[in-house]
């Protein structure tokens, strides 16, 4: 089933391996995927003499496998074919088993997961297609690993679309805890992991005495404005910590990137790689998956907490915490993400084939979205707040060339209706006439732009209307010490290359400010 270049690989990937693991299945023979299933494990098994097969026959409509280490139950599984964008998920749940990984998590995370109470039991529905469901998946096998009272399980919900139905999944990945719904959307290991102990707890001190770090710089986030800042100030031989959610940031859940100058195409996965690769040429302390949960700015030593315990401690701090997705604010919009309120278009457009949608947004993405799903659903309805377009008017001639897009503009959505399952439809207001009407619907695909992560530094720093940080053409917020870099700051033109130069900027002019001795 695999081809012979691909087996190739995955024998380099575990030349190394330690243990014994085992792919202990079960399958139903009557399934219509039975036989891809059992050549699909065979040609990985085949790749090491370290792994093998075990197959068992079975009279439900099963279709799966657990991973087992020296005979010993890790806690992953996998119901389906683990390929597509999965594939990576299957490799990294051996190798991480093995102790190996780019992805293991630091000791520091490792305690956290060990710590969480009771029997947990996860599953996770994936497409083979989404490009957020492998970090949701490694993510929690990862949990799996180091916690023995949790379980996880990879659910390939287009072989299983019964049980879909049942739950009414609309989007992906959609995680379930103990058999409720417990996160929908793209999720990273830090997220994932104060959601779980937010719902079971942990055994951990919470009046432990913080575990204290003191450096030159802390940079807070992952994405290029963050990795800039951290390798410039890295270069002029400070001591740099970054503390971020992620490497990559936003920049991760980008599909096709082609404004990067000198790099005519990547994708936001491939450069949020090349961001990790760049920075591990540089001797950067890498915090990953923190969450910041307090900040003291205003002292001549800044001080950032993050959830289980750490503060780090440094005169400069370099705030890079980027933008998420900005909602509409409007009644039901929360109650319906993932049933039928969503953000990704090429996660979740595939569960809305033949179907209805609208795309909220007439900028470059939500033009883009309006595109791409104009190509599987029946109806592609494009709701612009503006009186115009604001998209690239390559892609708007686009869009008004397909049959199935309409477009709307001056429209003010107003609220999310459902059936108390999934959407239903949307009400939505003419900004010029005041009308208002009700457009039946499957799916809403929101592409709004994105709203500055500044939470945390709300009550030490100014923000402006859009809660942005303001700053001076030095990357300077309004305290000594502490700069803003990307789309946290409000620098105008939210792009890549734009961070990246910002991001160098803040770093150069933390340098200097201490060189002059101002911090």
């Amino acid at each position: 089933m695999l081809e012979h270049d691909i087996l190739e690989q995955v024998k380099g990937v575990f030349a190394d391996l330690s243990a014994t693991y085992v792919f202990d299945a079960a399958y139903n023979r009557g399934n219509e995927h039975a036989d891809e299933f059992v050549s699909f494990l065979s040609d990985v098994a085949s790749c090491s003499p370290k792994l093998s097969c075990y197959f068992a026959k079975s009279d439900e409509q099963m279709l799966g496998f657990r991973l087992l280490k020296d005979g010993n139950d890790t806690g992953i599984r996998f119901r389906g074919i683990p390929n597509g964008h999965e594939f990576t998920s299957l490799l990294l749940a051996v190798i991480n088993a093995d102790g190996k990984g780019k992805n293991l998590p630091d000791e520091a995370i490792r305690r956290r997961i060990g710590a969480i109470k009771g029997n947990v039991d996860i599953k996770t529905y994936v497409s083979l297609t989404c490009t957020n469901c492998p970090d949701v998946v490694q993510a929690l096998n990862i949990m799996a690993l180091y916690n023995p009272n949790i379980k996880h399980e990879m659910v390939d919900g287009a072989l299983f679309q019964d049980e879909i139905s049942k739950l009414n999944i609309q989007g992906v990945p959609s995680v379930f805890v103990d058999g409720e719904p417990f996160h929908t959307g793209r999720g990273d290991l830090g997220e994932l992991l104060s959601e779980l102990e937010e719902r079971q707890g942990t055994t951990a001190d919470e009046h432990a005495a913080p575990v204290e770090c003191t450096y030159d710089v802390v940079v807070l986030g992952g994405g290029p404005a963050g990795t800039a800042a951290a390798i410039y100030s890295a270069r002029k031989g400070l001591r740099v910590a970054m503390v971020a959610e992620r490497i990559g940031g936003q920049v991760k859940d980008t599909v096709d990137i082609e404004n990067l100058i000198s790099v005519p195409q990547t994708t936001g996965a491939k450069l949020a790689d090349d961001l990790k690769t760049h920075l591990g040429n540089y001797p950067v302390e890498v915090f990953e998956n923190r969450r910041i949960s307090a900040v003291n700015l205003k002292e001549k030593m800044k001080r950032i907490s993050v959830k289980g315990g750490e503060e780090f401690m440094a005169p400069a701090v370099i705030v890079a915490t980027g933008a998420g997705w900005r909602r509409l604010n409007v009644d039901e919009e929360a109650r319906y993400i993932g049933h039928g309120v969503h953000f990704c278009p090429h996660c979740d457009g595939p569960f809305y084939k033949n179907k209805r949608v609208a795309v909220v947004g007439g900028g470059n993405s939500g033009i883009e979205a309006a595109i791409d799903l104009a190509g599987i659903c029946s109806r592609v309805t494009v709701l612009e707040f503006a009186d115009e377009l604001r998209a690239d008017n390559v892609l708007q001639e686009k869009a008004r060339s397909m049959k199935n897009v309409e477009i709307f503009t001056s429209q003010q959505t107003t609220r999310v209706i459902g059936d108390e399952t999934k959407v239903t439809a949307l009400q939505v207001k003419d900004r010029k006439t005041d009308k208002e009407r009700k457009i039946e619907l499957d799916g809403v695909f929101v592409q709004i732009g994105l709203v500055a992560n500044t939470e945390p530094f709300s009550n030490e720093l100014q923000l402006t209307e859009r809660k942005e940080i303001p700053v001076d053409e030095y990357c300077r917020t309004a305290i000594k010490g502490v700069y803003a870099a990307g789309d946290v700051s409000d620098v105008p033109y939210k792009q890549i290359v734009i961070a990246m130069g910002e991001g160098a900027k803040a770093a150069l002019s933390a340098f200097e400010d201490r060189m002059r001795g101002i911090i």
